[in-house]
């Protein structure tokens, strides 16, 4: 049964990494003593030991331990004697491309499919979609497929930002392009505003946290879904 934690961000404006999620990581992790980390979005270019420290620190205040994924012989089988998993966030280019290199896209499905807790953040959380079509990212690397693990059965637009009235930025909106993406696909996108996240446990899809979310649907105008809506039948 899944069990997973699927947050727009990692940091909210004037918190510390994490620090908003860790009472509701607590509980997702209370049967784990060590957490598996996937480092490989790589946020600004860091390496995969700053960026596996900078997770420790953070769980540490929950009583965690953390280990990156990167330090073992055999990943594929981390992953699945994983207790938990966290994939963090950084590009979801350069993180899909390395699963894809170290072949652990079925490995991953397996552990969620089994219930190993999982936490997935901004780019840790666009792969849990069908695709990842609808990142924010650059594609700084080709991987081999946009497809990704489809433990929910849409997508996700992390940090998602309506339009600022006030601005004078000219540029396409998140909501322009996320139209653009319907003119050729059908999959229901989720617009995920920082301080949101969803809870997966077993088949059911529920938003938590303050803010609204904001749901585009092909051929649809675009409907605000309120906390604690129930997603399982998207």
């Amino acid at each position: 049964m899944k069990k997973m934690i699927i947050a727009s961000t990692s940091t909210l404006h004037g918190g510390t990494y994490l620090e908003y999620l860790l009472p509701t990581l607590e509980h997702h992790f209370s049967n784990a003593k060590t957490i598996v980390f996937i480092p490989f979005a790589r946020p600004g270019g860091i390496s995969h030991d700053v960026y596996t420290a900078k997770v420790s620190d953070a769980f540490a205040k929950i009583g965690k331990s953390v280990v990156g994924l990167h330090t073992f012989a055999d990943p594929k089988q981390a992953v699945l004697e994983a207790e938990g998993i966290f994939t963090g966030g950084g590009n979801t280019f350069q993180l899909v491309s390395q699963l894809y290199a170290l072949d652990l896209w079925d490995s991953l499905r397996a552990a969620l499919e089994k219930g190993t807790p999982y936490l997935g953040c901004s780019a840790g959380s666009n792969i849990t979609g069908v695709s990842m079509q609808t990142t924010n990212d650059m594609p700084i690397v080709y991987p081999p497929s946009f497809q990704t693990l489809g433990a929910i059965p849409f997508n996700l637009n992390p940090h998602y930002l309506d339009p600022d009235a006030n601005s004078t930025h000219m540029g396409e909106t998140r909501e322009t392009r996320i139209k653009e993406f319907h003119v050729y696909n059908r999959l229901p996108v989720l617009g995920l505003r920082e301080g949101s996240w969803l809870e997966v446990q077993g088949p059911t899809i529920k938003l938590r946290g303050a803010l609204t979310a904001r749901l585009f649907q092909q051929g649809h105008e675009p409907v605000e879904l309120e906390s604690g809506t129930d997603m399982s039948d998207l």
